[in-house]
């Protein structure tokens, strides 16, 4: 067996866009390759076919799908980020709320010193995390 990486799908040509986001708003991130669609294949010309990036040394593939699914992304599986300081965590919180939703505004819920779950605008959810 090789290595496990996690798979972000993503609908209507985001992929790349979200790709972006996130390796602007957390440092030590990349876009490693990316592999288009071309002209006359069976996803939308210049969308992802499949693409890696890495946050913080954790490697993810992800896709444009060329198929419209009956489901998307979903809170049960989320990325969890530790930080490491106050306001690294409220940075990355607010860039990746901007035009999300909160599902644990950020605070302290008594587990950690202060604590955030967030689906961003892309639908993909997300806890932060400042341990005591």
């Amino acid at each position: 067996m090789g290595k496990v990486t996690p798979f972000l799908m993503f609908q209507d040509g985001k992929a790349e866009e979200a790709m972006n986001y996130y390796i602007s708003i957390i440092e030590d991130s990349e876009i490693t390759s990316i592999v288009r669609y071309g002209a006359n294949e069976s996803g939308d010309e210049g969308t992802v076919m499949q693409a890696t990036f890495s946050i913080k040394g954790q490697e993810f593939m992800c896709i444009d799908s060329n198929l419209k699914h009956q489901f998307t992304f979903t809170p049960s599986f989320s990325i969890f980020v530790t930080c490491d300081t106050e306001e690294e965590i409220n940075n990355v919180y607010q860039k990746l709320i901007e035009g999300g939703q909160a599902l644990m505004p950020i605070g302290d819920y008594g587990f950690s010193q202060r604590f955030g779950w967030l689906n961003d605008r892309f639908g993909v959810s997300w806890q932060l995390n400042l341990p005591s």
